[in-house]
């Protein structure tokens, strides 16, 4: 069992984007430095941290470790990233064939889209939740 437990619904495994990064604090930051937001709500700063883990305390981690590094400013319930980076469609994300559940909403897949982070894949997204987690949507 993960550190999610049997209720997550996010892709399955350990509730971590990708078994094979050894950081998901590191993975998320490195997200959120991608966002190309120019401000959002914290409900959807959490909707995309979320893609990484859903445990409550690696979230907060994340929050933390991304405002500690200035990577995202809180004023409120605002949340405005300063990363200025974001995530290039062409080299950065990488389509698989496959049975995948979409990371962000569930919904069952044959495509799965993956971005690609120093850190690891952050995956799989379908074709919408791909846009919506990097802020082009």
């Amino acid at each position: 069992m993960g550190a999610d437990g049997p209720g997550d619904e996010r892709g399955g495994g350990s509730g971590d984007a990708s078994e094979s990064a050894s950081d998901p604090v590191e993975l998320g930051v490195q997200l959120l430095e991608r966002l190309e937001d120019e401000e959002l709500s914290m409900a959807e700063l959490m909707d995309r941290v979320e893609t990484v883990s859903t445990h409550p305390r690696v979230v907060r981690e994340i929050i933390e470790a991304a405002e500690a590094r200035g990577v995202v400013e809180r004023d409120g319930a605002i949340v405005r990233p300063q990363g200025g980076g974001y995530v290039s469609f062409e080299a950065d994300v990488v389509t698989k064939e496959g049975e995948f559940s979409c990371r962000r909403c569930g919904t069952g897949l044959s495509e799965g889209y993956f971005i690609r982070l120093d850190g690891g894949e952050i995956g799989p997204f379908g074709s919408s939740c791909i846009r919506k987690v990097t802020g082009r949507e």
